[in-house]
């Protein structure tokens, strides 16, 4: 039987903003979805909710603005260019059956599943290998939190002042439990307070941006269902091969190219064509592996760009980037996905406009995936680590189709990842974006 989360005691209630979002499916059943795809898939309706018209409100007065309110009315149909990151994770436990179905239902036409494995070499879906502890309901399961690879800690504060001296912790993976004990779990939002003392306590501390309202007990997925429902779904699916957290090879002799190999022989057991599969990872010797091993999937692999957090790399500095996009290019790769901020910039009357490494990535012949919209949170106040480049430009939640209107119209971006696929959805339909 699946354990119940228990709910967070002084759980805040969330501003207007998660009312708002929070309305989009019982609006949708009310009739405000449209037929996207006659093909008779599951959730084939595309039902955008209140968000990304309470977006286009938010926007300044501009040619953009007017643009996109003439779009209200639809119809609205599924797109490639939105891509569900870790399903609809803004409000839905991510990497859950439930997350997917929703990301889809807003139109997503690319699903990602994060692939990592469990203690017998099972691939699952989960966006660390070591996240059980604030993804799942794990630690409220004494038999299984009882293997994680680090038991919770509580939090310790000073006896006089009061002051944190030290946060809770935990830390679960799925190396720690087996495919059947995994599947015995419950996904929630990712979260933890880390003022907790008790256990209860440290699996809540969903953001006051999100909610709870679908976090009940989300049905977590192996990797080879995530296949078979994003096959009933009618979707495309771009699965991450996850970093390892454990030493390789695994146990001996599961080695990394094992672990690369296995994720794409679950897609050649199920059929699916490498066409509707973007393969990715940050790791570049997997994109390459695929590339010499796996052609007809290394076509199309994504390499995720994660070179941000090296010293010695600046994203502004093409000295600074080896390998360069021109040797990229040159060992197969061709498609590219930084983050947002790194595609962005600001010229001198303080406009948002295509970064150096933009112009370099298509200049070399790269195209381009972005990710997270919808991630940050509120942007009154520069939006974050995603908008670092332009957090001058960013002072509400509207700047996000400004954003989103540069990144598809003058970088070019084949896609993007989104935390609640409606807004791009919205974005792509009134575009004409496939």
């Amino acid at each position: 039987m699946h354990t119940v989360l228990k709910a967070k005691k002084g759980f805040k209630i969330a501003t207007v903003l998660i009312v708002s979002m929070t309305m989009a499916f019982s609006m949708a059943i009310a009739g405000q979805g449209h037929h996207g795809n006659k093909c008779g898939k599951k959730n084939s309706k595309v039902q955008l909710g209140p968000r990304p018209f309470y977006l286009v409100e938010a926007m300044e007065d501009s040619d953009l603005k007017n643009e996109l309110q003439q779009c209200t009315d639809g119809p609205f149909q599924r797109s490639d260019f939105s891509i569900g990151h870790r399903g609809a994770a803004l409000q839905f436990p991510e990497h859950t059956k439930e997350s997917y179905e929703a990301a889809a239902r807003m139109g997503a036409g690319i699903l990602e599943c994060d692939v990592t494995f469990t203690k017998d070499r099972e691939l699952v879906c989960r966006h660390s290998q070591c996240d059980l502890h604030t993804t799942t309901n794990i630690l409220l399961i004494p038999e299984l939190a009882a293997k994680c690879s680090e038991p919770f800690t509580p939090a310790e504060f000073d006896p006089e002042t009061g002051e944190l001296i030290k946060e809770a912790s935990a830390k679960c993976c799925t190396s720690d439990i087996s495919l059947e004990e995994f599947k015995s779990l419950c996904g929630k939002m990712d979260a933890s307070d880390p003022y907790a003392t008790t256990v209860e306590d440290y699996v809540g501390g969903t953001a006051n941006y999100r909610t709870d309202l679908y976090a009940t007990c989300g049905t977590v997925m192996t990797h080879a269902e995530s296949i078979e429902l994003f096959k009933e779904l009618g979707v495309k699916m771009t699965p991450e091969l996850k970093s390892p957290s454990v030493e390789m090879p695994y146990d001996g002799d599961y080695t990394q190219n094992t672990f690369a190999q296995q994720m794409i022989d679950e897609y050649k057991a199920a059929g699916v064509k490498p066409k509707k599969v973007y393969a990715q990872s940050f790791n570049l010797d997997d994109v390459l592996y695929w590339i010499e091993n796996a052609p007809r999937f290394g076509k199309q692999a994504v390499y995720l760009d994660g070179r941000y957090d090296l010293i010695d790399f600046d994203y502004t500095n093409p000295s600074t980037w080896s390998p360069s996009m021109e040797e990229l290019v040159a060992q197969g790769v061709n498609i590219i996905a930084p983050p947002m901020y790194m595609l962005l910039a600001l010229d001198d009357s303080g406009k948002i406009v295509p970064s150096t490494y933009a112009t370099m990535a298509k200049a070399a012949g790269l195209d381009v995936i972005t990710w997270t919209l919808e991630r940050s949170g509120l942007l009154i106040d520069g939006g974050g680590w995603y908008y670092q480049s332009v957090t001058d430009a960013i002072n509400n939640d509207g700047k996000m189709y400004e954003v989103l209107d540069v990144l598809a119209k003058d970088v070019g971006i084949m896609g993007i990842f989104s935390d609640w696929p409606a807004t791009v959805t919205f974005y792509a339909n009134c575009m004409g974006l496939k």
